[in-house]
C-alpha cells in the first residue's frame, strides 16, 4: 500500500538482520502480514465468528443486568465447580460469552475482538472455536479438581471457590494467544503470555488465575500432539520463514 515494499513496517530490520526492528520483523512480521492482508481484502468479512462472539457477549451483558434476564442467563451460561458435572459441561460453551459480573464488560469485548479476530484469520474458524472451547473446558474441569484437592496444595483451591460463578472469555483468550504464537513462531511473545499468567497466580492466587494456567497446559498438550503428528508425517508444517509459507486457508 502507498508504495510499501513487501514486509510492511517491519522491512527496516531486514537489512540489518538484528536490533529492535529485526526482532520485531522476525517475531511479528508474518503474523502482522497475515492479519493485515485479510483485513485489507475482506475487511469485517474476515472475522464473522469474532463479530458474532462480540455481539453475543454484549447481548448477555445487557440481558443479565435486567431483572427478568438474570435468571435465563444463569440457567444457560453460569458455571460453578459445585454444579453437577453434566450441567457444567452443558453450560460451558455459552459460559464463554457470559461476561463476569464483577469485571468491566469492555475488557471482555476487547479481548474477544482482538484475540479471537487474530485467531480466526490465522487459524480459521473451526480451529479457533476448537482451541477456545478446549481452553475454557480445561479451566472448568480444573476448578472441580482444584476444589477436590483443597487449599493445602499449590494446585488446589478453597472449598468456597465451588460457589464462584465461572464465566467469561479469558481462558479461551489466553489459550488462543499461546496457540497462535506457536503456529506463527512468535515464541517470545507466547513465552511472555505464559510468564504473565504465572506472575498473576503468584501475586493473586485465585480461581481465575489458576484456570488460565490450566488453559495454557491444555493448549501446550495440544501443541505437543500437533508437533508430534507433523514429525511423523516427515516434516513440520511450512512456517513463516519458508518460501512456501502462506497464511493458512480459513475453513
Amino acid at each position: 500500500m502507498n508504495g510499501t515494499s513487501r514486509g510492511g513496517p517491519f522491512r527496516g530490520g531486514a537489512s540489518r538482520g538484528g536490533g529492535v526492528r529485526g526482532f520485531a520483523r522476525r517475531e511479528w512480521g508474518p503474523l502482522f502480514t497475515a492479519v493485515r492482508a485479510a483485513l485489507v481484502t475482506k475487511r469485517w468479512r474476515a472475522i464473522p465468528v469474532t463479530l458474532a462472539a462480540v455481539c453475543l457477549t454484549a447481548l448477555f451483558q445487557v440481558v443479565q443486568n435486567q431483572d427478568r434476564g438474570y435468571g435465563p442467563v444463569h440457567d444457560i451460561g453460569f458455571v460453578r465447580a459445585g454444579d453437577p458435572l453434566w450441567l457444567a459441561l452443558l453450560r460451558t460453551p455459552l459460559s464463554l460469552f457470559v461476561p463476569a459480573l464483577d469485571l468491566p464488560v469492555w475488557g471482555a469485548l476487547a479481548q474477544v475482538l482482538l484475540v479471537f479476530g487474530i485467531a480466526e484469520i490465522c487459524l480459521g474458524r473451526r480451529r479457533t472455536l476448537a482451541v477456545g472451547y478446549l481452553s475454557t473446558l480445561a479451566g472448568t474441569l480444573y476448578a472441580r479438581v482444584g476444589v477436590a484437592i483443597g487449599p493445602d496444595s499449590p494446585f488446589g483451591l478453597p472449598a468456597s471457590d465451588a460457589l464462584v460463578v465461572d464465566t467469561g472469555p479469558s481462558a479461551a483468550v489466553v489459550g488462543l494467544a499461546v496457540y497462535v504464537c506457536w503456529r506463527y513462531r512468535a515464541y517470545w511473545t507466547g513465552g511472555l503470555v505464559v510468564l504473565a499468567m504465572v506472575v498473576e497466580v503468584v501475586v493473586k492466587p485465585n480461581l481465575a488465575g489458576k484456570e488460565h494456567l490450566a488453559a495454557i497446559a491444555a493448549v501446550l498438550v495440544l501443541i505437543a500432539c500437533a508437533s508430534r503428528r507433523e514429525r511423523r508425517q516427515g516434516g513440520v508444517e511450512p512456517g513463516p520463514e519458508t518460501r512456501s509459507w502462506k497464511p493458512p486457508i480459513r475453513s
